[in-house]
């Protein structure tokens, strides 16, 4: 395969991180245009373009004050006010994931219990449990043997999924309502506020207990406590430690995987290129003694990622080429 291929396909498997912009915009309020002289005599007209130009200088340093003033006010604020805008998208995108099918979901309910969550909180003290009513109002569809798990490998299931091609159907948090609705989404609000903010948000190097952290932390909780028989989940073969304790997948979904709810655990490392992992991986040895500990059969497998990806783009390769 070309270089160009092979370091398209790594930035597939490793980049899983949403990237964000926080750019502020900066308002002012025109500055009201000099009324000139209000004396009683009519000045001479030499006179008057002399208290013109000071007048004007003063009006021009006045406007750069406010803008600078109404710059640092929203630059300290962190956050941009988008209530109306954010609440639209999210009921939009429920509604959309709702579209028929039998759903018993109301989206304003998953609104207003999605946003009891963090409004009017300290964006850096919001833990995972403020989500728990949220996950008690939205029913989720069953996806016993269909679970499937993913660490660092985002987009590349992303593209198996859009495919449907040699990839049984199986259900990512993301083809579930929460998860579909927020992707890509970033939010929070300030303590005593009304408002719900998508710029200036704290990320996690920041504060470990923002909204969007905690939600997908208690979302992925919730998703993989609802597994049941076989569970699917998909590594990154291309870094050396496809297991990282760190993880989602490693701290919380791992943990809620037990029998007899559970029966196995089925691992895909999905490799690319020439940084290669492979199933002896010391990360996968501690993951296979976890699902051991956890009476979990366990089972790993290594997959070309390059090739699953050629192989889904072509509709006359049969799956056995593939998978």
């Amino acid at each position: 395969m070309p270089g160009g291929m092979v370091r398209q396909r790594r930035a597939v498997l490793a980049s899983d991180d949403l990237k964000e912009t926080h750019d502020i915009p900066a308002t002012a309020t025109p500055a009201s245009k000099p009324r000139g002289s209000e004396m009683d005599y009519q000045a001479p007209s030499s006179r008057r373009r002399r208290c013109t130009k000071p007048l004007l200088l003063g009006a021009c340093v006045l406007l750069l004050l406010l803008i600078v003033g109404i710059c640092l006010g929203i630059e300290f604020s962190g956050a941009v006010p988008s209530n109306k805008d954010f609440k639209t998208v999210t009921i939009s995108k429920c509604k959309e994931f709702l579209k028929n099918t039998s759903s018993e979901n109301k989206c304003e309910e998953v609104w207003d219990a999605f946003s009891k969550a963090y409004v009017g909180k300290d964006p850096c003290e919001v833990p995972m449990e403020a989500y728990d009513p949220l996950m008690q109002t939205v029913r989720e569809k069953d996806a016993c043997n269909r679970m499937l798990l993913w660490s660092k490998t985002k987009l590349f299931v992303r593209q198996l999924r859009e495919a449907q091609k040699c990839l049984p159907k199986l259900l990512a948090l993301e083809d579930t309502l929460l998860g579909f609705v927020m992707d890509g989404q970033t939010w929070c609000s300030k303590k005593g506020s009304k408002e719900t903010f998508t710029k200036g948000c704290p990320k996690s190097d920041k504060c470990e207990r923002n909204p969007v952290r905690s939600f997908w932390n208690r979302a992925s909780e919730a998703f993989s406590q609802a597994a049941c028989g076989e569970v699917t989940a998909m590594l990154n073969g291309s870094i050396s430690t496809p297991f990282n304790n760190n993880s989602i997948f490693a701290s919380i979904e791992v943990k809620q995987l037990s029998p007899p709810q559970v029966k196995a655990l089925s691992v895909i490392l999905v490799t690319t290129g020439n940084d290669k992992e492979t199933c002896e991986n010391d990360s996968l040895r501690t993951l296979q003694n976890a699902a051991l500990d956890r009476e979990l059969e366990y089972t790993c497998k290594e997959l070309d990622g390059s090739k699953i990806l050629d192989c889904i783009s072509d509709p006359d390769r049969p799956c056995g080429d593939c998978w």
